[in-house]
């Protein structure tokens, strides 16, 4: 069982218990009723239009807005850009109904959602002291590391002077200093 549906300016196949994300849409208490019905199929093989009153009723799951999408506009030689973002609003509507002819299709219920476990002072408190302990430990670690780092340094590299190690002193502009031998034959 499904139906053809046309909303904000597309066409849905449906059926009941489906999700369908539509352009935003009023609607009354959570529901929503589509009223422009292209085509209705009741059983395997036969798709119609039809004939009478057709219903789709759906309810509003959520409301959102969808990605953002980046509009460039560019013209060559000209210096033109221009760039803009447009994030589409959204009504994300489950299909609980379709009646067509005298029958009715309705979608299973949802179950009911679960209701979240409490959680307990003493759980929340020990989680925050495990958390500061772990904090503690690790900047200690660290620490610890930064100590033997220095110490390893300090133990033998170099030669023990103000300059780096491996490295001359340059001259006025740090480039390496010529030597003032015989210049060789220009080309």
């Amino acid at each position: 069982m499904y139906a053809v549906i046309r909303a904000g300016g597309k066409q849905y196949r449906v059926s009941p218990g489906d999700v369908i994300r539509v352009e935003t849409t009023p609607a009354e208490n959570g529901t929503v009723e589509f009223g422009d019905i292209l085509a209705v199929s009741g059983e395997a093989g036969k798709i119609g239009r039809p004939e009478g009153e057709a219903r789709v009723v759906g309810s509003v799951v959520e409301n959102g807005r969808a990605d953002k999408i980046l509009v460039f506009h560019y013209k060559r030689k000209k210096q033109y850009k221009k760039l803009r973002g447009h994030r589409q609003a959204y009504s994300a509507v489950r299909i609980t109904e379709i009646a067509f002819d005298g029958q009715s299709f309705k979608a299973p219920e949802l179950p009911a959602a679960k209701p979240k476990k409490a959680k307990s002072v003493a759980d929340t408190a020990a989680r925050i002291v495990g958390g500061a302990v772990g904090a503690v430990q690790g900047v200690v670690e660290g620490v610890q590391d930064a100590v033997a780092e220095r110490e390893v340094k300090a133990m033998g590299k170099g030669k023990g002077g103000s300059r780096p190690t491996g490295k001359k002193s340059a001259g006025k502009k740090g480039g390496p200093k010529k030597s003032a031998g015989k210049k060789g034959p220009k080309k």
